[in-house]
């Protein structure tokens, strides 16, 4: 079999994979996650936990609290604290260090106002933003880094650069899944799902970070504002911060997902260049230097 042949192969298998998102409530199954991920019942939460712990190998020694019966709720477990000083966080007012834990799924320029989202498929900037075009415009030749969280992960997102809190939107959509496979399945998949974006200016330039939602992720929320979903909504909301000081150190906490899903790092043209090792299914950590 030829390599062209192959690819058509795989692509005809993730589609097939993928066909039942389109399907399934994703809203409700995603509420009743939520649900259930809060269930402070000892006996399903401790099921829950030891399930998702030897299912995708979490590495349970790094949490603050190894001890996995003292968690109230399998959210609370999920998103656990890290024991202090794991995940040191690289020095520079210059340097960019990765948000979260996770692994690359696409890094690079932003060509012509899009982004890759996979080999063969790509979106845009504006579609991803809500359609903010004066936002977009800023990073019209810029660069872009796509970050996976899968459930073994640390789901706490943190600053990469200090900056302060200019804005932030939420825009409703679908809720598929963020995993490899239906990245390269679903057309446009990260400017479908539903999202919270926001904007941050720094002694570097603006950067945008995108919090991505996706099936089963029961919320995602930020320390400024708390929890954004659920509820869901169908109109997009949008808050200015601009007669605000909210001002977010490198490193500190900015928000956290319930469950896997994804972050989208926009920067400007000006900007240093990302690091030419970090590449698509590179692992990363949370701290470590992107530039």
């Amino acid at each position: 079999m030829n390599n062209n042949r192959k690819i058509k192969a795989v692509s005809w298998l993730d589609k097939l994979a993928t066909l039942p998102q389109y399907l399934i409530p994703q809203h409700l199954l995603s509420v009743t996650m939520h649900r259930l991920a809060n269930s402070k019942v000892i006996w399903f939460k401790n099921l829950f936990i030891h399930f998702i712990v030897s299912r995708y190998k979490v590495n349970v020694s790094e949490a603050a609290e190894p001890d996995l019966s003292t968690y109230s709720s399998f959210n609370n477990f999920f998103t656990r604290a890290l024991r202090g000083g794991i995940r040191p966080i690289a020095e520079g007012d210059n340097i960019m260090t990765s948000p979260v834990d996770g692994a690359i799924s696409q890094i690079g320029a932003i060509e012509s106002g899009r982004i890759v989202q996979a080999k063969g498929r790509d979106y845009s900037v504006l579609e991803l933003l809500g359609g903010n075009k004066e936002l977009a415009d800023q990073f019209e030749q810029g660069q872009f880094a796509t970050i996976y969280l899968s459930p073994k992960d640390y789901h706490r997102i943190h600053m990469p650069l200090t900056g302060k809190l200019k804005m932030m939107r939420y825009v409703p959509g679908k809720l598929f899944s963020v995993n490899p496979r239906t990245a390269r399945a679903v057309p446009r998949l990260f400017s479908r799902n539903e999202r919270v974006v926001t904007l941050f200016d720094t002694s570097q330039g603006p950067f945008v970070m995108v919090l991505v939602g996706a099936i089963f992720v029961g919320s995602m929320e930020t320390v400024w504002a708390g929890k954004i979903t659920p509820p869901y909504t169908k109109e997009i909301k949008d808050w200015n911060y601009n007669s605000e000081n909210i001002a977010l150190e490198k490193g500190q906490e900015m928000g956290r997902f319930n469950m896997g899903s994804t972050v989208v790092l926009l920067l400007p043209g000006s900007m240093s260049s990302f690091k030419s090792k970090i590449t698509a299914e590179s692992i990363i950590k949370l701290g470590e230097a992107m530039m």
